[in-house]
């Protein structure tokens, strides 16, 4: 069972045998507080207020799928932000079993890549519980009202130059004009998240 606060998730016995599967388009998103940005700040949901839409990525510092969409990552803040959509990024792989994934390594690679929105670390993967991420590279759209409007993959592939379906441009585009999506759910690729 998955209550509205990450600080109160519960996972059904049964669940606890795999990775949870990702939250159902329309629900409402779980909240979450506390998560360490690499700008030394705190963040929660909450933090996001102001934004119409918000772009939550579960990434990853090491894996090649997530390394390839830096530019498009970059580009779409840029091109989104100034309507309303704030992109946040999220780290839920455990430090301990992967060194790369860092809070330290984070922060530099932030640096190095330019990143001009927030990356968080979800220390304890209780938001990866919550959402139910199935790769690093996992998207997860949330409406003004912070209900789940689109759930996949970013595009088709991660060769930036031979994708041919924008599946997360076109859920925004959706969004902004106040119309019905085209597509709400894709299946996402990239490295495997060990949700524990």
């Amino acid at each position: 069972m998955i209550l509205d606060s990450v600080s109160q998730v519960q996972i059904a016995p049964e669940a606890r045998q795999g990775a949870p599967a990702p939250l159902p388009i329309g629900v409402r998103a779980p909240s979450f507080d506390g998560l360490l940005g690499v700008d030394g700040k705190r963040y929660g949901l909450a933090d996001f207020d102001e934004h119409q839409v918000v772009v939550m990525v579960f990434t990853s510092n090491r894996c090649p799928t997530a390394k390839g969409y830096t530019d498009r990552l970059n580009a779409l803040q840029a091109t989104y932000g100034p309507r309303g959509v704030q992109l946040v990024l999220i780290n839920s792989n455990d430090p301990h079993l992967y060194p790369d994934e860092s809070y330290a390594r984070m922060v530099s690679l932030s640096r190095e890549l330019g990143y001009t929105f927030p990356y968080l670390l979800d220390e304890g993967q209780g938001v990866a519980r919550a959402y139910g991420p199935q790769r690093t590279f996992h998207v997860f759209v949330l409406d003004r009202a912070r209900a789940l409007r689109y759930e996949g993959r970013f595009d088709d592939t991660r060769v930036a130059t031979s994708v041919s379906t924008h599946d997360l441009a076109n859920a925004l585009d959706d969004m902004l004009a106040d119309r019905p999506l085209r597509v709400s759910q894709t299946k996402a690729f990239g490295c495997s998240l060990d949700i524990l």
